[in-house]
């Protein structure tokens, strides 16, 4: 396979295969020249934790390639690291969004059971007090004054159903106690997951912040050159990534027919191409990389979990070779980044902190696996 088909294409020529790809199925888009490198991934090739040496000093000579490279495999670390921590945020938002829902369900519940309380001890009250106006002699003495002993039998019946009909008054009332008694113990109990989840976050959050704090450090302390240098680094490690991918043949293999609900999906990553990479974020401004394929996958109908890893757990897994444009890659031996795939050997993804939306090779980091939102 020549250079040109191996190398990844450029965003622009990528997108119009794409759309190449929706519109006309089973047409694949030709590499001419040589391409512009892949934009680094979040993480790069496999995260590797240490050997990584500190960062020169901004005053000191350039650092050599083999320093950069250790330099660049700590920065995949601390980027990889605040992948894992964004998906831990975004697990416990997720459950605290559901938890605070029940909660409000409950509270509805409960307000139901406290009316419907109110209107049995209502009725209740009302039917003892008649049973009170009419039972205060004792029976024989009211057969003794009836002028009509039919009568008196039928008075008779109706008291005995008005007592079955207090007692199943009481019975549902107790029964109805109860309710409420266990709605509350479900609140609190709905509480106190809530709290912990928001403490979830919070720990979340904080190691997000120390690991991209720690990553912006250590690339402020490279001079100009060096981050040049740096940038060039992640670029081959991407390319050098890809072609490999593509040397095995794969594409051959790959469909290029989406689904219609991939299409959709597909068209709706493409629109958010350029905006930056928040972690947490869902849109329409701004997003991570789970928050970028669930979103995409909800505009094609289709609601899937929010992050990577209940995608990568939840989602039909499909081959490598049977993928096709719309479903997700997951990447990385703990699935803490997906992308779209988008056909011709190219996906979708928002990559990383201080990175936009972009277009890259999908052999450009560690296939964890793939995964299809739709059923067909």
């Amino acid at each position: 396979m020549g250079s040109g088909k191996r190398a990844l294409t450029t965003a622009a020529i990528a997108l119009a295969c794409t759309v190449t790809v929706l519109s006309a199925p089973g047409t694949a888009c030709a590499r001419p020249g040589r391409p512009a490198p892949a934009p680094a991934p979040p993480g790069g090739s496999a995260p590797t934790h240490g050997g990584a040496t500190g960062a020169p000093g901004g005053g000191s000579a350039p650092a050599a390639g083999k320093d950069l490279e250790a330099v660049r495999r700590q920065l995949d670390t601390l980027y990889h690291d605040a992948a894992v921590a964004t998906d831990a945020y975004n697990a416990a938002e997720e459950r605290a969004k559901k938890q605070s829902a029940r909660i409000v369900d409950l509270a509805r519940e409960i307000v139901k059971g406290q009316q419907k309380l109110a209107a049995l001890k209502d009725r209740a009250g009302a039917a003892a007090r008649a049973q009170y106006r009419g039972g205060g002699l004792p029976p024989e003495v009211r057969l003794w004054l009836s002028n009509d002993p039919q009568q008196f039998l039928d008075d008779a019946g109706t008291v005995r159903q008005g007592e079955r009909a207090t007692e199943g008054l009481l019975t549902e009332m107790t029964r109805t106690q109860e309710d409420l008694k266990q709605y509350a113990r479900d609140a609190s109990d709905q509480w106190k997951e809530l709290d912990a989840e928001r403490k979830a976050k919070a720990d979340a959050k904080k190691r997000i912040e120390k690991e991209i704090t720690a990553a912006e450090q250590l690339r402020s302390r490279l001079r100009k050159q060096e981050q040049e240098r740096l940038r060039k680094l992640e670029e081959q490690a991407a390319e050098q990534a890809q072609t490999a991918w593509l040397d095995t043949g794969i594409l051959k293999d790959i469909s290029t027919r989406a689904s219609a609900e991939g299409q959709k999906a597909v068209r709706f990553a493409s629109d958010q191409l350029g905006k930056p990479y928040v972690w947490g974020a869902e849109g329409p401004s701004s997003y991570d990389c789970s928050g970028l394929t669930s979103q995409a996958w909800a505009a094609a109908g289709t609601p899937i979990p929010r992050t990577s890893q209940e995608q990568w757990k939840q989602l039909r897994h499909v081959g490598i070779k049977d993928m096709r444009p719309g479903d997700l890659i997951i990447y990385f031996h703990d699935a803490s980044h997906v992308a779209m795939y988008v056909g011709d050997g190219a996906i979708i993804h928002a990559p990383r902190p201080g990175r936009s939306v972009t277009i890259a090779g999908a052999g450009s980091m560690p296939i964890l696996g793939v995964v299809r939102p739709d059923a067909r």
